[in-house]
């Protein structure tokens, strides 16, 4: 009876977020059993409560998701990116280079994104908007902050120049400058809900490095395509090093460069 419980909760979850844990339930079991214990539910318990507090779900997300990264991370990526900069200099002064981090967790990936742009030079204030996205509300609280401990592994592949050019020292913690928080909107999305595409802007670049890991073929299917309406023709898809869309059908075309692969959609950028 147990046991159904947790595949009725693994179900529901990839329903509501397309993260897999069906076959996984003792996974899942280590994973929630401690706010189980906080809430002193049952996991039948839990399954009613959840229906009474929609809320709850941010909660289930921070336990069942990974939020390890760190800035500068798959630096050939990176490398590439800097590259594909360059295609965008000449755009009209009035169109924005609009970029998107999705699955951002803690912020080191759109604020190194946010660094990289600077340093190219290429861009005036205001032209480039980066819009990095969660589905966790508490990691997006933190990435909102743009603050993180001088200790924290987060830096484990910062360079030197880089921090003392665009963070502060207060206290124990390192803080992010105005200007590269300026760059950036925050915003809380499912990549699964229904009405995405209808929320997000168009994009010329998106970032969404290792997610696919989470997700089975469908989702990814069903994700990839959502990317696809949302990327501009002529625009970029970065994932991580470990994930591939080879065999799903999609308008992208897989690009080999500096040690490093990532996508372009067919057409010519705008």
């Amino acid at each position: 009876m147990v046991q159904e419980e947790w595949t009725k909760l693994a179900k529901r979850i990839y329903q509501y977020c397309g993260i897999d844990f069906i076959n996984q339930e003792a996974t899942l079991t280590a994973k929630l059993t401690s706010r189980l214990q906080e809430l002193g539910l049952t996991i039948h318990e839990y399954l009613l409560y959840l229906n009474s507090n929609p809320a709850e779900w941010d909660k289930l997300i921070e336990h069942i998701t990974i939020n390890e990264t760190y800035f500068f991370r798959e630096e050939k990526a990176l490398e590439a990116f800097s590259a594909i900069l360059q295609e965008y200099q000449y755009r009209k002064d009035t169109e924005v280079l609009r970029i998107w981090s999705a699955a951002c967790s803690s912020g080191e990936e759109p604020y190194t994104l946010a660094m990289l742009i600077k340093e190219s030079g290429l861009f005036p204030r205001g032209s480039v908007q980066i819009v990095a996205s969660d589905i966790d509300s508490k990691i997006l609280e933190k990435a909102q902050r743009g603050r993180y401990g001088k200790k924290s592994l987060s830096f484990r592949k910062m360079p030197e120049v880089m921090l003392r050019k665009y963070f502060f020292a207060t206290g124990e913690d390192y803080q992010i400058n105005d200007e590269l928080k300026e760059m950036i909107t925050f915003r809380k999305l499912n990549l699964l809900e229904p009405y995405l595409v209808g929320k997000m802007e168009k994009v010329d670049i998106i970032f969404c490095r290792n997610v696919l890991i989470y997700f089975d073929g469908p989702v990814i299917q069903k994700i990839i395509h959502r990317f696809a309406d949302i990327i501009k023709p002529g625009g970029y898809l970065f994932l991580g090093h470990a994930e591939t869309i080879h065999g799903t059908k999609s308008p992208f075309e897989t690009i080999y460069q500096y040690s490093a692969f990532y996508y372009r959609k067919g057409g010519t950028p705008s």
